[in-house]
């Protein structure tokens, strides 16, 4: 069953929590999110595989080396990326979407808009935060 969206929707408050349109509308942003993701991966493969030349000049292969491992350290962050979209993805699919880890309370539709990985509401993450910060801080 597949629910059409008109180009300028947006979920919210006003309907029920996790209808059918909002988790459509939450699915085919997080499908585009992975999508790029791949697409820029590809892209950097590329790059890295053209740039595989030897320099002979140590500055110039010195300057290569540390872009290389950029841009590895930011391809394995968006592999991180991408295992979370893919369990934002299951959670559509199980029902638990959209609802705090924690407290099992709704996250709020604008925290989803603008993070839709987040598996927790404004308030649990800020406790969790404290609590990192205190545990470190010892």
């Amino acid at each position: 069953m597949s629910i059409e969206l008109d180009e300028d929707y947006r979920p919210s408050d006003d309907e029920a929590f996790m209808n059918d349109r909002q988790r459509e509308y939450f699915r085919k942003k997080l499908n585009a999110w992975k999508d790029d993701i791949l697409k820029e991966s590809k892209e950097t493969l590329q790059h890295l595989a053209d740039e595989s030349q030897n320099h002979p000049d140590l500055a110039d292969r010195a300057s290569s080396e540390t872009d290389r491992a950029i841009e590895l350290r930011a391809r394995d962050r968006q592999r991180k990326l991408i295992a979370k979209i893919d369990a934002a993805l299951k959670r559509l699919d199980d029902g638990t979407y959209g609802y705090c880890e924690e407290t099992g309370e709704p996250i709020s539709l604008k925290r989803l808009d603008a993070r839709p990985i987040a598996t927790l509401s404004i308030e649990a993450q800020e406790r969790h935060e404290r609590r990192e910060r205190v545990y470190r801080d010892d």
